[in-house]
């Protein structure tokens, strides 16, 4: 008799081409003891920042990253490059297991750059960073949220957009490296790029400069692109042409993109899938127009009320949340959502409900969901 299939089977059955594999990714922030204790020998108290985060990513495939601010989207995105350390858990890509790279040279990348530079690596080596970290890097970018503050205020479009090239060794020809900062340029939406190359960001709109952004994450040619936020500081007028961007660069790159967010609406537009966190988890993740269309956990449903609806006639019945999110620092016992859950009952609040199989692709964490709907043998 064959064994019946778990959670991480549902996900790698559900995207046949894996690009990203997260399993039980940990990011814990310890907190001083302080004098006294230490003294008293005194447990550490750790932020549980992420706690347990499970998930893949296709080839080509879009998928939201959808929660509260200081649920911990961001902290996933920055343990996925590498910018944090993750405390416990794997991360896979391309089949690699990249979860503990080090910026620091190995013993085969101190021995190329020797030989590359052996007196330039004496006298700084902290200045040659791994070259398969740097490797990754240029396989995963990233879009900041803020595109006021990613750009340089004095460098020019040409020289933000082709500073990954230089950091990278690549296009070391002046024209060649004309040629890629143009074709990223306008492949993310700045035609003609010329017109745009010698530009400071203060002569660029708030669109503009995200658009910049973009060229140089895609200047490196990656095949994961992740996006935290990159159109909550703009205008609402055209926030719909950078998820178009994102979505058209999907489907003629072929890139896979992490798309981190707050609003459900804008992750309905064009992602493939969403995952929902609350206090350091995934509480539900599925294919979005089921995980929209008939949402499992409470949270979701909350989430879902208050998207705003064009139509006055089908606005829905808001359900406001009751209470503040728990502190990360003292979870609460049971379910981590218990607190402000509408529906609660009694058994929250001693079992900690684990990813539930409700439909094809689709999971939820609640007890509620395990009593009626056991998990798919």
């Amino acid at each position: 008799m064959s064994a019946a299939p778990t959670a991480v089977d549902a996900r790698r059955s559900l995207v046949p081409e894996t690009v990203l594999e997260v399993e039980g990714l940990f990011k814990h922030f310890p907190l001083p003891r302080g004098l006294v204790g230490a003294l008293l020998g005194r447990p550490g108290r750790v932020v549980h920042a992420v706690d347990g985060v499970s998930f893949t990513l296709g080839r080509g495939e879009i998928l939201a990253l959808v929660g509260e601010s200081g649920c911990g989207k961001t902290t996933t995105a920055l343990s996925l490059m590498g910018l944090l350390p993750a405390s416990a858990g794997s991360i896979r890509f391309n089949g690699q297991d990249v979860t503990h790279l080090s910026g620091r040279p190995d013993g085969a990348a101190r021995a190329t750059v020797a030989a590359l530079d052996g007196a330039a690596y004496r006298r700084e080596p902290s200045v040659f960073p791994s070259l398969t970290l740097k490797r990754l890097r240029r396989q995963i970018q990233m879009i900041f949220q803020d595109p006021y503050e990613s750009l340089n205020p004095r460098a020019t479009v040409y020289e933000a957009v082709a500073e990954p090239l230089e950091v990278h060794g690549l296009e070391p020809d002046s024209e060649s490296r004309l040629a890629r900062v143009c074709r990223a340029l306008e492949d993310s939406g700045l035609k003609p790029a010329q017109a745009f190359l010698g530009r400071l960001p203060h002569e660029l709109s708030g669109g503009q400069r995200q658009r910049v952004v973009i060229a140089g994450a895609l200047v490196l040619e990656p095949s994961l692109i992740i996006a935290d936020e990159p159109v909550s500081m703009l205008d609402v007028s055209i926030r719909a042409d950078i998820l178009n961007l994102l979505d058209d660069l999907r489907t003629r790159r072929g890139i896979s993109i992490l798309y981190i967010t707050h609003d459900l609406g804008t992750a309905a537009c064009f992602t493939d899938r969403i995952a929902v966190m609350y206090l350091g988890r995934i509480v539900e993740i599925g294919p979005t127009r089921r995980v929209l269309a008939d949402p499992q956990h409470p949270y979701t449903r909350a989430l879902l009320s208050v998207v705003p609806v064009p139509n006055p006639r089908l606005r829905r019945k808001r359900l406001i949340l009751s209470g503040e999110t728990p502190n990360p620092i003292d979870l609460p016992s049971g379910c981590r959502f218990r607190p402000r859950c509408p529906v609660a009952v009694d058994r929250c609040a001693i079992v900690d409900p684990g990813l539930t199989l409700v439909g094809e692709g689709h999971q939820a964490a609640c007890v509620l969901v395990e009593g009626d709907r056991p998990a798919a043998t």
